[in-house]
């Protein structure tokens, strides 16, 4: 499968932005798909999960309340909702899709990556 992030830009503190991941090649529906951000100099951070039928989702405590992510599985597409930004959550957005193997906080879990999309957060 192959992942496009889109949605990325430069907010202030407290508003919002809608990050889509569109994805093509095999059936999307069969992946479970997850949200990671990696900051300058940091390692790359666990933000949101959704299963396949997208009743059941997992969120980094850091956003928890804040992002909502959220999929179609008729679009191939899944979406990160994020209110309420702050500074800290600067990073370059990656989506990723896995088989349903390994832990979903990890990186090493998912096959499959986006380039990822810069969401700037100023204060």
């Amino acid at each position: 499968v192959q992942l496009q992030a889109s949605g990325g830009g430069l907010v202030q503190a407290g508003g919002s932005l809608r990050l889509s991941c569109a994805a093509s090649g095999r059936t999307f529906s069969s992946y479970y798909m997850g949200w990671f951000r990696q900051a300058p100099g940091k390692e790359r951070e666990f933000v949101a999960y959704i299963s396949v039928s997208g009743g059941g989702t997992n969120y980094a405590d850091s956003v928890k309340g804040r992002f909502t992510i959220s999929r179609d599985n008729a679009k191939s597409t899944v979406s990160l909702q994020m209110n309420s930004l702050k500074p800290e959550d600067t990073a370059v957005y990656y989506c990723a899709a896995r088989l349903g193997r390994g832990s979903i906080y990890s990186t090493s879990s998912y096959s499959y990556w986006g380039h990822g999309t810069q969401v700037t957060v100023s204060s």
